[in-house]
């Protein structure tokens, strides 16, 4: 009996096998895909450390986390072993990305010096994933950065938050618009003719919203032949006078603080005091109107607007109940940002709370910054963002030794 195969059994067989072939070359990247990672202590931020944990990662999320009694690592996972694990760091406020390493025209896209305000600048538009100076960063543990436009302009634009890791834009981006970066102080003065004084710089924000107000309600006129064109500063401040964004406004002196806050409350948007050298002034003023606060780099000069600036503000308003995130913020020198892990670490030094300052760059940037449900912490289901150390992340001589973001390693290390 003659067996019979046509081309259309021989085609079936062929892809069958072609199936098979790659179904072998792809088991091992799935196999690395699923990691366990043994450390001496686990800071899962949300609870208490562990001692002798382990953190099992799978598909780019935390699959488990506890003690090395309570968690069986499964025969197919890849084991990595560390002294120390932490959540991957959130740097609450900073322009890396927008900002890069050589300190050149090409390089420096954080503030637009054409008007003092323009919030429809999108940082969406001028990030690069790609920027040497994200991977300095990277390198220090910070996994997510809510970046944009710098200070010195009244509204200098819009921020954003993303993913350090390399790749296209949409692609790291985790919230393409998340606030209205402004400023109020001296360094506004410097930049531009008008406004020269802080009254002028408080009168040209109130018009501006005046007119965004005056905007937003022609846009809601039932006849829509009466509704006016679309205008991107308008539907930028009309974000933030409808609650859907933050003001994100830089303030050092008590003064400027001030004047943050009269403006929120005149215009019934959400605060966040970016900066906040003397808010220790302004404890009850602040927890009055809610607001939010970012704090400057610990290790920022006594100068200009903060000259009366200490590096315990962070444990005075943790000790107030009063949220603190720690940034790293913005330098006119090359590399244009501070360490943000050392920055934590100084201001343990100075007063707060060991695990309180690993969750000023972790878990309280991601709550400010409505991601903790992704980001912040070491739990079940949350992205697999971790970073490992060879010893106390706060000790100087200790080394960032992996960084991990969405279940794969992205450190040099």
């Amino acid at each position: 009996m003659k067996l019979v195969i046509n081309k259309s059994t021989k085609k079936n067989q062929m892809k069958n096998l072609y199936q098979i072939l790659i179904g072998l070359l792809v088991m091992p990247f799935i196999a690395h895909s699923q990691t366990a990672i043994k450390a001496e202590i686990i800071y899962t931020v949300s609870g208490a450390a562990i001692k002798n944990g382990v953190v099992l990662i799978k598909d780019g999320k935390i699959e488990r986390v506890g003690t090395a009694k309570e968690i069986d690592i499964p025969k197919n996972y890849t084991v990595v072993t560390s002294k120390v694990v932490t959540p991957g760091f959130i740097d609450a406020r900073s322009v890396v990305g927008l900002s890069g390493a050589l300190n050149i025209p090409t390089d420096q896209d954080q503030l637009e010096k054409s008007s003092p305000i323009q919030p429809e600048l999108r940082a969406i538009d001028a990030y690069n994933p790609e920027e040497k100076l994200v991977a300095y960063v990277r390198e220090f543990g910070v996994t997510t950065m809510h970046t944009g436009h710098g200070i010195g302009a009244l509204v200098s634009g819009q921020t954003m938050v993303v993913k350090t890791k390399s790749g296209k834009i949409d692609e790291v981006t985790l919230v393409p618009m998340e606030m209205l970066a402004m400023t109020i102080g001296a360094s506004v003065e410097g930049n531009f003719t008008s406004p020269g004084t802080k009254a002028k710089q408080i009168a040209m924000i109130r018009t501006e919203f005046l007119k965004a107000q005056a905007y937003l309600q022609k846009q809601n006129d039932k006849d829509t032949a009466k509704r006016p064109a679309i205008d991107l500063k308008y539907e930028a401040l009309s974000k933030l006078l409808k609650g859907e964004v933050k003001a994100l406004i830089t303030v050092n002196s008590s003064n400027d603080i001030m004047n943050a806050i009269r403006l929120a409350k005149e215009f019934n948007f959400k605060l966040v005091i970016d900066g906040a050298a003397e808010a220790y002034r302004l404890i009850d003023e602040i927890k009055a109107c809610k607001a939010e606060v970012i704090l400057h780099s610990t290790m920022s000069r006594n100068a200009g607007d903060m000259i009366n600036m200490t590096r315990e503000s962070a444990a005075i308003l943790t000790a107030a109940n009063i949220q603190v995130s720690i940034e790293t913020g913005f330098e006119g020198y090359v590399p244009k940002t501070h360490v943000l892990l050392f920055e934590a670490a100084l201001a343990v030094t100075y007063g707060l709370p060991y695990e309180e300052g690993l969750k000023s760059i972790t878990l309280n940037p991601a709550k400010l910054l409505g991601i903790d449900k992704r980001v912040g912490s070491i739990e079940k289901g949350k992205d697999a963002d971790l970073v490992l150390f060879d010893g106390d992340p706060f000790e100087y001589l200790t080394k960032v030794s992996k960084v991990m973001i969405d279940g794969q390693w992205v450190s040099k290390n």
